[in-house]
C-alpha cells in the first residue's frame, strides 16, 4: 500500500537499526502504550515476535527509504478493547521528527481503505491515551467518531494510570 510518500510494507529483521533508533525515544513507546526500547537486539526482537504478520506494515518514506514508523490492526481476539470477530482495532505511531507532518493520517487512510475494501471488516476501532490528543486527530482526520466511551487497559505500558479514549469507524 502507499501514497506519493508514503510505503506501507512488511517489516523484516534487518529494519531493527531505524526501529531501535525511533523507537528507544523516551517521547514516542510511552505515548502509544509501549516501554522505550532498550537495544538493537530488542527491537530485532520485536519485529520477530509482533510485526512478522499479514496485519502489521513498516512506514517506510519514499523519499529515503527510511522506516519511520510502524502500523497495523489487531484481530477481535489480539484487541486492546472488546470487539467483535469481523471488527478490528488500529494502532500506530511515527518517529518524533516526523510529526505533524500527516504521515500517521496517510498510513491510516490506506490501512482503513484495506480493511473495510479488501478484508471486508464490519468496523475499525481505535483508542489512544487522552493525554495524547494528536493521535485522536489522526482518527478523526479518517472518520472515526468519539464513542465516548473511555477504558484503562493494564497490559499497556502506562495503561494502568492513563486512560484511553475509544472511537469507531
Amino acid at each position: 500500500m502507499e501514497t506519493s510518500r508514503i510505503l506501507l510494507r512488511p517489516w523484516q529483521e534487518r529494519d531493527d537499526e531505524s526501529l531501535f533508533r525511533y523507537a528507544s525515544d523516551p517521547e514516542v513507546g510511552p505515548l502509544a502504550g509501549w516501554a522505550p526500547h532498550k537495544s538493537k537486539e530488542e527491537s530485532r526482537e520485536i519485529i520477530r515476535t509482533y510485526f512478522l504478520n499479514d496485519h502489521t506494515w513498516a512506514i517506510e518514506l519514499k523519499k529515503s527509504g527510511e522506516v519511520v514508523g510502524c502500523i497495523g490492526y489487531l484481530r477481535h481476539n489480539e484487541s486492546n478493547i472488546s470487539i467483535g470477530e469481523k471488527e478490528v482495532e488500529v494502532g500506530y505511531w511515527v518517529a518524533k521528527p516526523f510529526w505533524n507532518q500527516g504521515i500517521c493520517s496517510e498510513a491510516l487512510g490506506l490501512v482503513v481503505a484495506h480493511c473495510l475494501h479488501e478484508k471486508g471488516f464490519d468496523a475499525l476501532w481505535g483508542d489512544y491515551f487522552i493525554d495524547n490528543p494528536a493521535s485522536g486527530r489522526v482518527m478523526e482526520k479518517c472518520g472515526f467518531i468519539h464513542t465516548g466511551a473511555t477504558r484503562f487497559c493494564p497490559h499497556l505500558y502506562g495503561g494502568e494510570e492513563r486512560p484511553v479514549e475509544v472511537m469507531r469507524l
